[in-house]
């Protein structure tokens, strides 16, 4: 189990590499809760996450001999752009393992990174068969793996955030982290225990990938069969041994938010603090809204651990916040073919203050009959209140509304 000092030895090896990340006020999220909350911004951090430090305090760590050899990882996003700038910047080659699916702009990314230091494999459907070949390929050469969570070196970078927090914030009351391998709570919990043991470590799981809790209550580690999160940077099956010891000692609770919670924490930072966060970077932020967790007058941090989202990612993401927002609202129903039905719908739509985003025509539907049409309306509305009352004026005039989302 790592203790402060190794942190403190971390916070020395990344300095000059790890950006120090702002720490800022956010009123629209204090306001929500009743609390003095400050946003760590991790996903400002240099390759847009904190695995720069756990990778970079690993990789300097490393022998002349290990050096020489190379290194060997395993990712399907941050980790490898993690391990990949921490790469050239030691002048160590790296080998990347990255599933077939992998985003597009995170193998771009990682490639960018990492320069001639590093070669990128595409291997495998999921990160798991990832794993599994760089593993094979690390036995054959006998290079050192650097693994994203369960590593000493690695956990101790993670936990240079929280040494960042307390030397700015030491009134802090709460800080809010993700947990997916536990890298990150393990090495932020030993920091902040160390320095002040007064102040709670609240880990966040998505439940499509959740562990921890059974883990606890268990007494030992629980595996999932499988992992399905919006949250990828947190999908893991399990946590490793070293970080369940230090999770179970050092973190005083562990919540678990779903998708919905999450894209809409997403939504409100882009909208509200000017900032994209990846699924694993909001959910502290989910927790601190939607879950009690006696935060009222208290100094919160939630961590924003990282902010590579795909642009696609991204764009289902917004959507998903705005219908569970109800500001989004899509809608079909039957209009007669004739000049002005077209109108009078519209008309009433704008009577109600919503916006038309798109209408899409279907003719040719075939439980329609010949002098009509089917008609999709997209729509803006301002709240789920206001969806609901424009839906009920449409059936009130007569149309047959079927909500489609």
């Amino acid at each position: 189990m790592i203790g402060i000092e190794d942190v403190e030895d971390a916070m020395e090896s990344v300095e000059g590499v790890a950006e120090r990340t702002p720490l800022r006020e956010s009123r629209t999220v204090s306001e929500a809760i009743g609390a003095d909350v400050y946003l760590k911004y991790e996903n400002l951090q240099r390759t847009g996450s904190f695995k720069i430090r756990g990778a970079y305090n690993k990789m300097s760590s490393l022998s002349d001999e290990e050096r020489e050899a190379g290194v060997i990882a395993a990712s399907a996003g941050n980790h490898a752009q993690g391990v990949a700038l921490a790469a050239r910047e030691t002048g160590v080659d790296a080998t990347i393992v990255m599933p077939k699916d992998a985003a597009i702009s995170k193998v771009e990314a990682t490639s960018e990174y990492g320069g001639d230091n590093v070669e990128i494999i595409l291997e495998g459907i999921d990160y798991g068969e990832a794993y599994e070949h760089a593993r094979e390929m690390q036995e054959d050469d006998d290079r050192v793996f650097i693994h994203p969570f369960d590593d000493t070196h690695v956990q101790a970078g993670q936990g240079t955030v929280g040494l960042e927090i307390l030397d700015e914030l030491p009134e802090v009351d709460t800080v809010i982290v993700a947990v997916g391998g536990g890298g990150l709570a393990a090495g932020v919990a030993t920091a902040v225990k160390a320095r002040s043991p007064e102040t709670r470590v609240i880990g966040v799981q998505a439940e499509g990938a959740s562990s921890v809790k059974q883990s606890l209550e268990r007494g030992e580690i629980y595996e999932r069969d499988s992992v399905s999160t919006i949250s990828d940077g947190i999908a893991t099956r399990r946590i490793a041994e070293s970080t369940f010891e230090v999770i179970r000692e050092k973190v005083d609770d562990v919540v678990v938010v779903d998708d919905d919670e999450t894209a809409n924490a997403m939504l409100r930072l882009l909208e509200r603090e000017k900032t994209v966060v990846e699924g694993a970077g909001a959910v502290p932020v989910a927790a601190a809204l939607e879950r009690d967790l006696d935060l009222e007058g208290e100094t919160v941090v939630p961590l924003l651990c990282g902010g590579n989202i795909d642009s696609n990612v991204l764009s289902q993401v917004i959507n998903r916040g705005l219908i569970n927002a109800g500001r989004y609202l899509k809608f079909e129903t039957v209009l007669h073919d004739k000049p002005g039905a077209l109108v009078d719908i519209a008309t009433l739509i704008s009577e109600h203050d919503a916006n038309i985003y798109a209408i899409h025509h279907h003719r040719m539907a075939k439980d329609v009959a010949l002098n009509a049409s089917e008609v999709e309306f997209e729509v803006e509305t301002r709240s789920r209140e206001h969806s609901n009352r424009l839906v009920r004026a449409l059936e009130n005039a007569g149309y047959d509304i079927e909500v489609l989302s």
